[in-house]
């Protein structure tokens, strides 16, 4: 019996169908995502919708794309993991407000422009000088702004566009300089000389998210800017240093290094005080001979010093080494500067001076041999530290910056996820969250290059007295400055040259999007953001920064929920790389691309030098590997779904161009679908002149369809709530796929073509399954969704199908023809063979098999179909192989003798496989450890697996 409570509205509901006057030729024959996706799909927050945000708001902005480049394959997931949130909210009432933005990528902006001067016009900023450079990158920025907006719009988002900033415009700048005078005065900002991330090309300070590690295994020659040859790195030199002693010159103590060049600012060498070797120079005041600078440096003890590397004994250069840097801080010992910001040699260093740094690395080699201090050198493992924008090897060194003090913001954000005040999902990396803010060192916020917001501070000098003061303008710094000096006199005023890291405007983004520092309605609506939504890999350079600013600032946490999502690979798990020949852009996704137009991107790649020759070569013969046929056009809607597919929780996620074109075809095949029921739509039309008029009965199958409709809806709003996105689709393309068109829609065929008393139901459940579940698809699919449901015909609204309650014999039908079929894929049984299908089930089963047997036709694909109610009449039937669907039903398929040899052992092969399976699990259910300790689930579904098994063996042996 199925139970239809409070379902009376679903039969008026089919009285009330008033059919739009479309026809199916309106509709394509096929899915061409180009035809509907060739205009962007602005999505327009519309008066309806406002009035339906009822229940608050939600509010989240989207992570700026680099002004600099085009969208990546990260952007692109980024982008519709948040238009589906924005959408979901909207859903559930709340005003929505997602904005749009984008970064003036200081460095990387800088670097694009420099290139494209020196190569077009052969000039350099220098050549320009500040401004006119400033103005060019102004040019450059409007031109690929419009190109990212046009390739954001395309995407069909949410975005509330007239929202939209630029980390440069006037708001932005306004909160950036408000925000650097503000932590100046509170003494959280202040000017120091320390080691930092140097990149001698940029001539500037970089961040750590700016440096590439590479791991160097092998003596290995590597192509360096400003090098004409290649430089070889992954070696390590022993050198001796004699010790300084009068009428000795035979001691000495040999370090190993991997930096020959900095041997000109040893400060000191190092050792462990327990290492053995050098135990019995505790009780002496050891001196060694510097052989450059000819002066002795001392011998230090240190519990830092790795006894296993090298000889145990370490060179110190505080000016060029992280390490050396804190040691030497410890031990009171100078910092001697070698190498200057353009990566060459000092002055004052005799026939090394002014040399490049590399160059000079071989020439101290040289003068060390012939000295007799060279003592070897070989292959060495190593990581080097290269800048991920300019290509250069990083250097370290010691420059007067800007730092954030960071310490107590860090423990405030480190307690308010531990409180749960903020959650992190995946939270997997509240550990990661906690391990790096509680280790937070202070934050090096100032670049020495040209475009950027440059530093509102002022070096004001009076007398001998110098002050750094923060200030919008001269005229407000030279009035501060005059409050500052007891006398009042300022003796001169000049504005620092230097600009701010971009990850301190954008960490202001949280609210500065909404107005900050003025207190707008929109920062009083809605600031804290309810997520932020981005990349695992900057949760630290940007996620934490933004919580520590905002906590600083505002004395508020910026987001109440944090989601970070993997890193795109492809399809092998590899990372995307230019010299791998793997990356995959966007567009070439959408629209396809041959495989010439593939090869061309990787030879544009080696022309602009982004990539070697040996690099361009193995690039190629990636691609002829992973695209031998090019990239398939797939479409924008196919393209999301498929970055949806993956759970996004994982540190990697891998982008398959394969499944990519299969969820194509998958939304082929609800188009079809969507063509088959507006057909049947008009052919209901013509056969009934009044169709309101008509009366519509739910059959069993209408039923079973409209509660996977209500499962598969329940199960992706919640997977959607739930950042589970991969198992919303998951979810949809069971119901599509598996239940409605290969199941449903099959079955209502034959009705609505022989215009039975079941059809009308029939077309409103057609209808109401494609309308609501394209509704669920338009998550993920804007573009085929509202493409399809504007071609629906209208229909009154089906309600309570919450009440829909079907019977299990409906499912256990569904699955004994999935078995059939599987049995018949199985043995190569099709349509020519003409097959004949026997059925017989326990007598509580017999009249439901009976009742659809037009659907069994159907579902197996077998017209010829016999159902028994007495089990020995079944046995005598001839057939040519006979099996379970279940333990209460077993079915036999016969067909021609002449096409029967090949399956003259299939009962016999699959009674032995099945015994084997029920003796295995007999085995494990016997175990003395399995009664134990397994879970009375588990138990409970291993009998019913052998009461199964043992029902099918039964089974078999009777046609063996």
């Amino acid at each position: 019996m199925f139970c239809l409570k409070k379902y009376n509205n679903f039969s008026k509901s089919v009285n009330k169908i008033g059919i739009k006057r479309y026809k199916s030729s309106t509709l394509a024959n096929a899915y061409q995502p180009k035809s509907i996706e060739c205009q962007p799909l602005v999505y327009k927050k519309t008066e309806e919708c406002l009035k339906k945000a009822k229940n608050g708001v939600f509010s989240m902005i989207f992570p700026p794309p680099n002004v600099t480049g085009n969208l990546h394959l990260g952007h692109t997931l980024t982008a519709t993991i948040q238009d589906v949130i924005a959408r979901r909210q909207l859903e559930k009432g709340l005003e929505t407000i997602w904005i749009p933005g984008m970064d003036h990528a200081g460095i990387a902006t800088q670097v694009v422009v420099e290139k494209n001067l020196m190569k077009e016009r052969n000039i350099s900023r220098h050549d320009l000088g500040r401004q006119k450079f400033s103005d060019e990158i102004a040019k450059w920025k409007d031109h690929r702004a419009k190109d990212i907006r046009r390739n954001l719009q395309s995407l069909g988002l949410s975005f509330n566009w007239e929202e939209e900033y630029y980390t440069m415009d006037e708001i932005r700048c306004k909160a950036v300089a408000e925000a650097f005078i503000r932590l100046h005065d509170m003494g959280l900002i202040y000017r120091d000389s320390a080691l930092v991330n140097w990149s001698c090309v940029l001539e500037s300070a970089i961040s750590d998210i700016e440096i590439e590690n590479v791991e160097i295994n092998e003596v290995t020659k590597i192509s360096v800017p400003g090098y004409e040859k290649p430089i070889t790195f992954g070696e390590i030199t022993d050198v001796s240093y004699r010790i300084f002693s009068e009428g000795s010159e035979c001691e000495e103590i040999v370090v190993s290094t991997t930096r020959p060049e900095t041997l000109l600012g040893d400060a000191a060498v190092a050792v462990h005080p327990e290492d053995p070797r050098y135990v019995k120079y505790h009780s002496r005041n050891v001196e060694l001979w510097h052989p450059f600078r000819e002066t002795p440096i001392p011998l230090v003890f240190d519990d830092s010093v790795d006894m296993n590397f090298g000889t145990g004994a370490v060179k110190i250069t505080p000016s060029h080494d992280k390490k050396d840097f804190h040691l030497a801080r410890r031990h009171n010992l100078p910092s001697i500067d070698v190498i200057d910001e353009g990566g060459r040699i000092h002055d004052g260093y005799g026939s090394f001076s002014q040399l490049p740094r590399f160059e000079a690395r071989e020439k101290i080699k040289e003068s060390l041999a012939r000295l007799g201090l060279l003592k070897e050198t070989r292959s060495h493992q190593m990581i080097l530290p290269r800048c991920s924008r300019s290509g250069d090897i990083v250097e370290y060194l010691n420059k007067p910056q800007w730092f954030l003090k960071c310490q107590e913001a860090a423990t405030e954000a480190v307690e308010a996820v531990r409180s749960g005040t903020m959650k992190i999902y995946p939270e997997e990396f509240k550990s990661e969250w906690y391990r790096w803010l509680e280790n937070c060192h202070d934050w090096c916020i100032s670049r020495q290059i040209w475009w950027g917001h440059r530093i509102p501070a002022y070096k004001c000098t009076s007398g001998t007295s110098t002050k750094w003061i923060s200030a919008t303008t001269l005229a407000e710094a030279l009035e501060k400055a005059r409050r500052v000096f007891p006398d009042g006199k300022v003796d001169s005023i000049e504005r620092d040259r230097d600009v701010l890291d971009t990850w301190f405007s954008s960490g202001l983004l949280p609210f500065s999007v909404f107005g900050w520092p003025e207190n707008t309605p929109s920062l009083q609506k809605a600031f804290p953001l309810n997520l932020m939504e981005t990349g695992h890999d900057i949760v630290f350079f940007w996620v934490a920064r933004m919580t520590m600013l905002s906590l600083l600032l505002t004395k508020q946490l910026p987001f109440r929920e944090v989601l970070l999502h993997g890193i795109i690979c492809d399809s092998k798990g590899r990372k995307m790389s230019k010299s791998l020949g793997n990356i995959i852009l966007p567009e070439q996704v959408i629209h396809g691309a041959s495989l010439r137009e593939l090869v061309q991107q990787t030879e544009y790649f080696h022309r602009s030098g982004v990539i070697s020759e040996a690099e361009m070569t193995q690039s190629t013969d990636e691609i002829l590997k992973i695209h031998p046929n090019g990239i398939p056009e797939c479409g924008i809607d196919a393209l999301r779904f498929t970055l949806c597919s993956a759970n996004i929780k994982n540190h990697f996620i891998n982008f398959d161009m394969v499944e990519c074109h299969a969820n194509k075809l998958f939304f082929n095949k609800i188009w079809q679908a969507t063509r088959f029921t507006i057909k049947a739509f008009e052919t209901l039309e013509t056969s009934c002149e009044n169709l309101e008029k008509s009366s519509g009965n739910l059959t069993e199958m209408d039923q079973w369809i409209l509660q996977k409709l209500t499962t598969t809806r329940d199960l992706v709003t919640k997977s959607i709530d739930q950042y589970n996105f991969h198992l919303a689709t998951n979810a949809l393309k069971t119901f599509f796929y598996s239940h409605f068109c290969n199941v449903y829609l099959e079955t209502t065929k034959a009705h609505i073509n022989a215009k039975s008393h079941s059809a009308h139901g029939h077309l409103l459940t057609l209808r109401t399954c494609l309308a609501e579940g394209l509704k669920l698809m338009e998550y993920f699919t804007p573009f085929l969704s509202q493409e399809l449901l504007q071609h629906l015909p209208s229909a009154s609204e089906m309600r309570n199908l919450d009440d829909i309650k079907v019977e299990d014999h409906v499912e256990e039908i569904i699955n004994i023809c999935s078995t059939i079929r599987a049995i018949k894929s199985q043995n190569n049984i099709v349509k020519k063979h003409n097959p004949y299908l026997i059925m017989w089930a326990d007598p509580f089963f017999i009249s439901h098999l009976k009742n659809h047997s037009d659907n069994i036709r159907t579902l197996t694909m077998i017209k010829n179909l016999d159902i028994f109610d007495d089990r020995e009449e079944f046995n005598g039937v001839k057939c040519t192989l006979k099996s379970t669907a279940n333990h209460f039903c077993v079915f036999g398929i016969h067909i021609p003798e002449d096409t029967t040899d090949r399956l003259s052992n299939t009962n016999k092969d699959k009674l032995i496989k099945l015994t084997a399976n029920l003796r295995k699990l007999e085995e494990i259910v016997k175990n003395e450890g399995y009664q134990k300790s397994a879970a009375e689930s588990k138990k409970q579904k291993h009998q019913e697996k052998i009461k199964h098994l043992q029902a099918e063996i039964d089974a078999i042996r009777e046609f063996v």
